[in-house]
């Protein structure tokens, strides 16, 4: 028997045992880096009891990852912060794609055309990630900022991105991720979500009623590349009572147009 090839980018004799190949102190440092990105700043104290670590273990990790700017402590309470380093190498996953510089000019006027906050998004890890976002000016708005993540089954751009992707693929994002409940409205079935799915190839965009968040709308579209596949989505997002349903034909169109821009400006196709 031939033995099977080596992957490129692992050494070789290593196996495919993530525990093994696992670095232990990297691991819950990147975790307590994660822990500050979702926040506003914490302790030392506060990251020690989230994470389950010992304050100096915690402290070893800070000081290290603040020698890279990674992350910084804010004077006076010692609170500590995500530094610069981490935007820095945040950016570089931007630069993989032209998307997120093609998508700004159509964003902006999607915000101005539809009077509401506009975003952009892709999925990592069989979840939204939000790139980018152009909020509109009125005072009570939805906000997502760049890094946020989301569920696929509850997200305008995750369900614009399920809608086009093959149904194992679908399945397989399902399965492991499952279908949590936010609001009475959330699907937690895969068959009235794949109705939905279906609605949404059909009119060529997705509609989030409330299904993350009660009195929260979306609309969204996804951008293909040369392929014909999805790789990201534009969504218009607000409150309820600004965006009722009866407005969705005319968001929604707005919405596909301006992904469909995003998908000719980066050399894409809609299948």
């Amino acid at each position: 028997m031939t033995d099977q090839p080596r992957l490129r980018g692992r050494p070789k004799a290593f196996n495919d045992k993530t525990e093994q190949n696992t670095v232990q102190a990297l691991d819950r440092a990147l975790g307590l880096l994660t822990t500050l990105a979702g926040s506003t700043g914490l302790t030392l104290s506060e990251l020690s009891q989230t994470s389950g670590q010992a304050v100096a273990t915690v402290y070893r990790a800070l000081t290290t990852l603040q020698s890279h700017g990674m992350v910084e402590c804010e004077e006076p309470g010692q609170v500590w912060h995500i530094g610069p380093g981490a935007f820095r190498v945040g950016s570089a996953f931007l630069r993989r794609t032209k998307v997120v510089e093609r998508a700004r000019g159509p964003m902006d006027q999607l915000m101005r055309d539809s009077g509401e906050t506009a975003n952009l998004g892709v999925e990592v890890g069989d979840e939204v990630l939000f790139l980018s976002q152009v909020e509109t000016h009125q005072a009570i708005r939805a906000f997502f900022p760049p890094g946020t993540k989301a569920p696929m089954h509850v997200s305008g751009i995750g369900k614009a991105l399920l809608a086009w992707y093959p149904e194992e693929k679908l399945d397989g994002i399902l399965a492991r991720q499952g279908m949590e409940r936010f609001t009475s409205l959330t699907h937690t079935q895969p068959a009235p979500l794949k109705r939905d799915l279906a609605r949404t190839r059909d009119r060529g965009y997705a509609i989030d009623d409330q299904e993350r968040a009660e009195g929260m709308r979306c609309v969204a579209a996804p951008i293909f590349n040369a392929h014909g596949e999805p790789v990201a989505g534009l969504s218009v997002s607000g409150p309820a009572f600004r965006m009722a349903l009866s407005d969705a034909t005319r968001i929604g169109e707005l919405v596909r147009a301006a992904a469909d821009k995003v998908t000719e400006a980066t050399g894409g196709v809609r299948p």
